[in-house]
């Protein structure tokens, strides 16, 4: 599937879960991820808990769920490969977040890349 036109047309709720090194485990409302040339999946992120979590563990999963009725939606565990600090990318990436532009919101703002390591359905083990 072509994930980068899935996440341009597809509009969702999304959820990235990480968990620091000692396990204790944080989940966050975030945007529809960006997806780059070579597939990796990019979010623009601040200086909060999920960021803190992933300088500890890099691993994460992204929950997105379609809008409209019934359970549609995919899946992904990802690994963080990484991430810059670049005001120009964050605007230029950004779809609709205000608070990316409003630089006392999200203080540093970090774009985050990830390799996808596995692509399920939202509901079922897609097999």
């Amino acid at each position: 599937m072509d994930l980068e036109k899935y996440f341009n047309d597809t509009f969702g709720t999304g959820v990235l879960a990480t968990a620091n090194l000692d396990g204790e485990v944080n989940t966050a409302v975030f945007s529809r991820p960006h997806v780059t040339e070579d597939g990796k999946m990019a979010f623009i992120m601040g200086d909060k808990k999920t960021h803190a979590n992933l300088k500890t563990n890099p691993r994460a999963s992204y929950l997105f769920i379609e809008e409209g009725r019934g359970y549609k939606g995919k899946r992904f565990y990802l690994t963080m490969v990484s991430e810059e600090e670049n005001d120009e990318l964050v605007d230029q990436l950004c779809r609709r977040c205000k608070e990316a532009k409003d630089t006392g919101a999200m203080g540093t703002k970090h774009v985050v890349y990830f390799t996808i390591d596995l692509e399920l359905p939202l509901i079922g083990s897609g097999s």
